[in-house]
């Protein structure tokens, strides 16, 4: 099994199209796939048409009173499971905090369907709080979105700093360029200039496109809904980047 989170301090950056699109394209090519929206706002649930709500919330998650694999939903598509989204995800610091092992207990309840799925995703919450450093133990590779733009890489920095001064096992980290248009001399620049020394960058950079945004008024993934289109084709680019071997 293989642990892939979306994951960035920032937000609004494409963490869910990632999540979403490429779940949607492992489940294709016949992995199965479940993706967890760690999300409380619960957008990836809302792509696929679940509701975002979890009996008992995030704690019965955490404390195990509720099993996991009790709680996953079907999607619409083959290969393709979800676990929900749920508004109490908003305390998963505090519930994690209550718990031993306080920084590895999401990896231990994705080891419960740990026979069940060839590839997990994970889609995180913007921020650096105890439910990241959960996520930096369980993923396997980190894929970080980042805009075009000088924050961006300020940012990035910061998370290669915390992944850095991470304990434990650290996952590979592995940059791509989302929202991006090339067109805006800004965007080249700042994808020409992001160091490529001891951090993998993606050769495939996501453009700024109307159709990426379709994707909440469809409720399916880019490829599902516009296979042909030059979002579909990236997203399949970026796929072929990192999917495990």
């Amino acid at each position: 099994m293989t642990v892939f989170a979306t994951y960035n301090i920032k937000g609004g950056v494409g963490k869910t199209s990632t999540a979403v699109n490429l779940a949607y394209l492992a489940a294709r090519e016949g992995r199965r796939t479940l993706l967890w929206d760690l999300d409380p706002q619960g957008a990836a649930s809302y792509m696929f048409r679940v509701r975002p709500r979890v009996k008992g919330g995030g704690h019965a998650l955490v404390t195990r009173k509720r099993p996991i694999e009790t709680a996953l939903k079907a999607t619409d598509f083959d290969n393709l499971d979800l676990l929900p989204a749920d508004f109490s995800y908003r305390n998963m610091d505090l519930e994690l905090d209550d718990t031993k092992k306080r920084t590895t207990r999401l990896g231990q309840l994705l080891k419960s369907v740990d026979d069940d799925y060839d590839v997990i995703f994970l889609d995180c919450p913007p921020s650096i709080s105890l439910v990241s450093e959960n996520v930096m133990h369980a993923a396997d590779t980190l894929l970080v979105p980042l805009i075009p733009a000088t924050l961006s890489l300020r940012t990035f920095d910061q998370l290669v700093q915390f992944v850095a001064e991470s304990k434990g096992s650290r996952p590979e980290l592995v940059a791509f360029f989302s929202m991006a248009d090339r067109r805006k001399r800004l965007h080249r620049d700042v994808i020409e200039a992001i160091p490529r020394d001891g951090t993998r960058v993606a050769d495939t950079v996501i453009p700024a496109l109307s159709i990426i945004e379709q994707m909440a008024e469809r409720q399916a993934p880019v490829p599902a809904f516009a296979p042909t289109s030059r979002a579909a084709l990236c997203y399949e680019e970026l796929w072929a980047e990192v999917r495990p071997s």
